[in-house]
């Protein structure tokens, strides 16, 4: 088999042929086409049709790119169950189990579909990394407060990834978002929509920025929106253990 698989401006029939390619040999599957978007689940959303990158990978994580900005315009975590459906147009439909999403992305031009048959073992190894401050925290939880427990780490919610998940000793849910350098105004506005987020269904959540520092304008949003901090610096030294999660929901 050949590390890639590629066709530009392919038929329907091509696009299915390569899709279910890439499922049965968890290939990387990346199409470049002009498409429409429906999602539907915990809410609903339309997205037009435009031009965009479209990548799924052997694990069911499912991404939709637009030109601009680095975060997925929609997406589905891992464990998602990927098929091709050829209607009037090809449909890529993702599929949730628990809680029930669906993804369907309409195909009206497919300019290129590939399918990377990709081997990668080796697992990225930081120090003072982001990484690095997840399991210092899960180590001893004690650096955020005490009778802090972490349970979940980069726990996917609705919009985004959650850093550390956990419960405060009073039962509440503690969202914290993680910064190694200087936190600013950015970070407080991410940690504030996660927040939000998880307020949609859980009564008392708290939001901690950990970070070495603060910007003063992120202070002072901090103030205002009723958020928290935590001076943390990430670690330095290689932290072999990781911090074992625990089932929150």
């Amino acid at each position: 088999m050949p590390k890639v698989e590629l066709r530009e401006n392919p038929s329907p029939e091509e696009i299915k042929l390569l899709v279910d390619s890439a499922v049965s040999s968890e290939g990387i599957l990346t199409i470049f086409a002009r498409c429409r978007v429906h999602y539907d689940g915990r809410a609903k959303s339309e997205l037009g049709p435009g031009d965009r990158v479209i990548i799924v990978k052997p694990d069911g994580s499912f991404l939709i790119h637009q030109k601009e900005k680095r975060e997925p315009v929609n997406w589905q975590p891992p464990g998602s169950v990927v098929r091709l459906e050829l209607r009037e147009k090809p449909v890529l439909v993702s599929v949730r189990r628990k809680p029930r999403e669906t993804l369907e992305v309409e195909l009206e031009e497919v300019y290129l579909i590939t399918v990377f048959h990709a081997e990668d073992y080796e697992e990225l190894a930081l120090t003072g990394s982001e990484a690095e401050m997840a399991e210092l925290i899960f180590e001893n939880p004690e650096v955020i407060e005490f009778g802090f427990k972490p349970l979940y780490r980069e726990k996917p919610i609705k919009h985004g990834i959650v850093d550390v998940l956990g419960v405060d000793r009073e039962g509440n849910i503690v969202v914290l978002e993680l910064k190694r350098r200087r936190a600013d105004l950015h970070a407080v506005s991410q940690l504030k929509r996660y927040v939000e987020t998880l307020r949609e269904e859980h009564e008392n959540v708290r939001g901690i920025l950990v970070a070495p520092s603060l910007t003063s304008g992120a202070k002072k949003l901090l103030e205002k929106e009723g958020l928290e901090f935590r001076k943390l610096e990430p670690p330095k030294r290689d932290r072999k253990s990781r911090g074992k999660q625990l089932k929150l929901f």
